[in-house]
């Protein structure tokens, strides 16, 4: 019986036979041995009644995946990729002609191979597959390969080290088909200690996620996706980072150079669909210089603060590239240090000392300028409110700081503009959100030209980077100001306004927690060194206006305000507390309402895989609040904006982390400092009433 069976596939390389030990144990094997074959590397890829007979699979053999084949009594195995378009043949069919012969089919495009030989029937222009020895033994299915060759280096090696070159330490993402080979280069960087990689549920995420990372930071983080619906999926997120200039590289796989058409399988313009929203956006071609081409990326993302886009084809990945450098940062950026016209700065200098009661107003752009902001609102001994964007970068607590100005504010910055004589507005943009009065006297400073008098003239406009411009302007103001003294005043309003906030908290309905009573708690509760992400709607103010940070930084998605922010970014803000040691040990509390949290809740699973060390207050009042609001107040009737949700505190529960469920105001402060002493990630869920804001 057994001779009749080796017959069957004498002559044939590919073929299974039995071979007999010195024990007189058998195995099949390969009946042809070629030169060499005792120098391939032998591994276990099937049990022996694991594959049918007349059925195909794929294996993987140390680091090779291979298509092993069982037809006609016999075993084979050839390289699993189709030369075709890369179609997984060990997920085709074996298939038989008219004269009988069996054929190993590629399930994508029709390619037939003899298992045996690799090749195909003819008409192919390639010359079909390689073919690797196959054994039976008593404990499975054995194919020998040859040893691993040395790596060479190739596009995707150096353009991910000339990333890390530029001080890339963060990728989120998603490994699929079209960046395999980019993954392979960030995998091996992660083993190498240079990068800490995190798999996404949803690409949005990820880009939400980098946005965050960098708004902490100033670094940017890259977001990985695959081809078409992938890389659109990262288009929301990317447009927060533009528009709030929070630097973020893009990486996108794109599907094979030669099936590049309107109609091929995941393939859109992606240089087309990434152009409005990526100041650098290029494609990396085989001819292409990759460490130059990544270190434009990197450039643009960090000097001009915005996206850059990098399209990586699936065939161009791998492309060898032995002698290729990758590039870095030496000598290719200056310093950021840009000083004003002294002219303009002494311009700005007399408007300022010859004033009565000037305001500081400070935006998101000042937030790396504050000592010198507070050092100025010291000198003339005035107020410091805040664009909404910009909350938190000075602390309520200090004896200068009068609020947020505008529609998400406090009345303590309202009044302040109103009875003041002049505006200093540093790092502000002028959003409508924010309502800085226009017919006031304004001196503005910025980096940003473009910026500069937005929307309508200002009395002194003024181009430099602000800590520069404001320790020069300071050296001038040392002759005397004579702005009075409104230390006092800044101090009563703030007793008004608390005796306000303080007599909203016995408010209650019988409908849930008052958004008062929880921000009262947080503000107590809070670790002063905290980051807080805050998604959008009415979350975000009454986060405005009742929460006084002490020290936090708040990270928001301010022009864009995209709901499903918050949680994204807070993995994202999770992430710099682990890359860079002065935001190390920071705890993340982010603030979310249930719409917003219900697009990416998903996440909640990448944060407990990762064991993210992030505490996420969720306000539940059913509905999408802001716009039942915003109905009303149009005189709209109320539709569709009401919602059906799940526990979300037995949610957070079932995806392993710890969930909280408070519904009356009392249990606030004990449960939020419970979430916030879990290490590792946390959810409170609060009922809240959708009137009480």
């Amino acid at each position: 019986m057994l001779k009749r069976f080796l017959s069957l596939f004498s002559g044939e390389r590919g073929g299974a036979v039995e071979r007999r030990d010195a024990t007189g144990e058998s195995s099949l094997m390969n009946n042809q041995a070629q030169p060499g074959d005792a120098d391939l590397e032998w591994h276990r890829v099937a049990d022996r009644d694991q594959l049918p007979e007349g059925r195909v699979i794929s294996v993987t053999a140390g680091t090779k995946t291979l298509a092993l084949v069982h037809f006609d009594n016999q075993y084979a195995a050839m390289d699993n990729r189709c030369p075709h378009q890369g179609g997984p043949l060990g997920e085709g069919s074996i298939e038989k002609g008219v004269d009988g012969k069996c054929w190993l089919r590629c399930p994508w495009h029709g390619w037939d191979f003899d298992p045996l030989t690799g090749k195909p029937p003819g008409g192919h222009e390639d010359s079909g597959q390689e073919t690797y020895p196959v054994e039976l033994r008593d404990d499975g299915i054995y194919v020998g390969v040859p040893p691993q060759p040395a790596h060479i280096q190739d596009v995707s090696d150096v353009m991910v080290g000339t990333m890390v070159n530029w001080g890339l330490k963060r990728v989120f993402g998603m490994v699929g088909h079209s960046n395999l080979g980019l993954a392979e280069a960030f995998r091996k960087r992660e083993a190498q200690g240079d990068i800490s990689y995190v798999g996404i549920r949803h690409e949005g995420a990820a880009s939400f996620a980098c946005s965050g990372y960098a708004k902490l930071s100033g670094r940017p983080a890259a977001c990985l996706s695959i081809a078409g619906p992938g890389a659109t999926n990262l288009l929301t997120g990317l447009w927060d980072a533009k528009v709030d200039r929070a630097p973020v590289i893009a990486c996108t796989g794109q599907v094979q150079t030669q099936v590049f058409s309107p109609f091929a399988f995941q393939d859109i313009d992606l240089l087309a669909a990434f152009k409005p929203v990526a100041a650098f956006s290029h494609m990396a071609l085989p001819d292409s210089n990759p460490g130059e081409l990544a270190t434009l990326a990197m450039k643009t993302a960090l000097v001009e603060r915005d996206v850059a886009h990098l399209v990586f084809p699936d065939d161009v990945q791998t492309i060898k590239k032995p002698d290729a450098k990758p590039g870095s940062p030496e000598g290719r950026i200056g310093s950021v240090k840009m000083a004003p016209d002294p002219s303009s700065v002494a311009e700005a200098v007399k408007e300022i000392a010859s004033a009565r009661r000037p305001l500081i107003i400070v935006g998101y752009g000042a937030r790396q300028s504050m000592p010198q902001v507070i050092a100025l609102a010291e000198t003339l001994r005035c107020p410091v409110v805040t664009t909404f964007k910009g909350k938190g970068q000075i602390p309520d607590t200090h004896p200068n700081a009068g609020g947020v100005l505008g529609r998400s504010g406090t009345p303590i910055a309202s009044w302040f503009m109103n009875e003041c004589d002049l505006i200093i507005a540093l790092g502000a943009s002028f959003s409508h959100h924010t309502g800085i009065e226009p017919k006031k006297k304004i001196v503005q400073v910025d980096f940003d030209r473009m910026h500069l008098g937005k929307g309508h003239p200002v009395a002194v406009p003024v181009w430099g980077e602000l800590s520069v411009t404001l320790e020069a302007m300071m050296r001038d103001l040392s002759r005397g100001v004579a702005a009075e003294n409104q230390m006092e005043e800044i101090k009563d309003r703030w007793a008004i306004w608390r005796r306000e906030k303080e007599s909203r908290l016995s408010d209650d309905r019988g409908h849930g927690v008052s958004a008062a009573s929880l921000f009262s708690a947080m503000t107590k509760i809070v670790p002063g060194n905290a980051v807080m992400p805050v998604d959008v709607g009415n979350n975000t103010y009454s986060f405005g206006r009742y929460f006084e940070p002490c020290g936090q930084s708040v990270l928001m998605s301010g022009y864009l305000g995209s709901i499903g922010f918050g949680f994204p970014a807070a993995m994202g803000a999770w992430a710099a507390t682990q890359d860079f040691p002065e935001y190390r040990g920071r705890k993340v509390v982010s603030i979310s309402g249930d719409g917003g949290f219900g697009q990416y809740a998903m996440e909640f699973t990448t944060a407990v895989h990762y064991n993210m060390d992030i505490t996420h207050i969720l306000m539940n009042n059913g509905e999408l609040g802001k716009i039942s609001k915003e109905q009303r107040s149009g005189e709209w009737r109320v539709w569709q904006t009401d919602l059906t949700n799940p526990s979300f505190a037995a949610f957070a529960e079932s995806c392993g982390g710890l969930g909280i469920r408070v519904e009356k105001a009392a249990d606030l402060e004990r449960e939020i400092a419970r979430a916030i002493a879990h290490d590792g990630p946390a959810l409170v869920e609060v009922l809240t009433d959708a009137e009480l804001i």
